[in-house]
């Protein structure tokens, strides 16, 4: 069968290859795979910046963000023929550790998870794939056309969970949320905070195309200045970029008793010239939290596929602006300016 892998750490490795189907072993659910979403992640494997081989593999079948459906399941998994279905990308320790064995493997504590597509176990970008059932997350069938949006739903899911958690260590009722990015993960982390009945601000640097029309339909609003320049002091921030310069504003902007949650993985290397003693005496007489998120665990993943049934399903397939068949996987990786989310069409290959 089809199947889109790279060398790990061989810049522009990236080729479609033919596999062997799935073994019974590495499942009882057979899925066959509909959609790969793209994201940053997934070029910077391609590019050999990072990514990790199976154990006995020399590729990795690239693909984290996916939706499938069950070809067949076992009796009494709570799966059957046709279903819709999302793999988990994260997988616990085989050890495992203390966070692993509550089913917290996005908290893992030893670093020795896997994550399908990227680091030790092959991704979706392949005709079939076969997992246990507790592996999967069924989706509502009213998501066929959407679905591979879940993946990157979680992590904003997770965002904002822990980001409810960590208010509750006081007083808490916020009203204005900021997120930095209107890339993919940032509209749908707009999009969570507006089912919370939150004012959202949406900060990008684009002034036309898909992306101010997407928070506009959302209810939010959408800027283009800076988050200093904007006036706007929000209770809780959500940064989706990575940007050193967006990062320190996040951290350093916004009002008292704030919590910023940062999701947005920076490059290496740059320098910011930053007043740490300001900073300090912010975060300390403002009461402030400042957190990292990524992945997610099973729980996320299940409020993600509650939030995306809530969602207008037209706003969601606006997020979906090119769908590339997997023959055609390089036309996919070349940026176009109007691109939010990529998609991979693996059965229309």
């Amino acid at each position: 069968m089809k199947a889109l892998g790279v060398r790990p750490g061989v810049k522009d490795s990236l080729e479609l290859l033919q596999v062997d189907a799935p073994g019974e072993a590495e499942g009882g659910v057979l899925v066959e795979v509909i959609a790969v979403g793209l994201c940053g992640t997934d070029k910077e494997i391609v590019s050999g910046e990072y990514g990790e081989a199976p154990a006995g593999s020399d590729h990795l079948i690239l693909g984290h963000e996916n939706l499938g459906r069950v070809v067949s399941a076992p009796e009494g998994s709570g799966l059957a023929e046709g279903d819709l279905v999302v793999g988990i990308v994260r997988r616990p320790d085989p050890e495992p550790c203390a966070a692993c064995a509550k089913g917290q493997w996005d908290m893992c504590r030893n670093g020795k998870y896997t994550e399908h597509g990227i680091k030790g176990l092959h991704g979706f970008a392949r005709e079939q794939y076969r997992a246990e059932p507790d592996a999967l997350v069924k989706l509502d069938p009213a998501l066929e056309g959407v679905g591979v949006l879940l993946e990157p739903t979680t992590i904003v899911a997770k965002a904002w969970q822990h980001t409810e958690a960590i208010g509750q260590r006081a007083f808490f009722d916020p009203k204005v949320a900021v997120v930095t990015g209107a890339g993919p993960v940032g509209l749908l982390a707009a999009l969570l905070g507006v089912q919370r009945g939150l004012e959202v601000h949406v900060f990008d640097q684009v002034e036309d195309g898909p992306k101010p029309d997407l928070v506009k339909a959302l209810g939010a609003t959408y800027h283009t200045d800076t988050l200093t320049d904007s006036g706007v002091l929000a209770d809780v921030l959500i940064e989706c970029t990575g940007v050193p310069s967006v990062v320190m504003e996040t951290i350093t902007k916004h009002g008292l008793d704030a919590v910023t949650c940062l999701t947005g993985v920076s490059s290496t290397g740059k320098r910011l010239p930053v007043d740490v003693g300001a900073a300090n005496r912010e975060a300390v007489l403002g009461n402030d939290v400042v957190f990292g998120s990524v992945n997610a665990n099973r729980g996320h993943y299940e409020a993600a596929a509650e939030a995306l049934k809530k969602a207008d399903g037209d706003w969601l397939a606006r997020l979906i602006t090119r769908r590339v068949p997997l023959d055609d996987f390089g036309k996919a990786f070349e940026r176009q300016e109007d691109d939010v989310k990529v998609v991979l069409d693996v059965q229309g290959a």
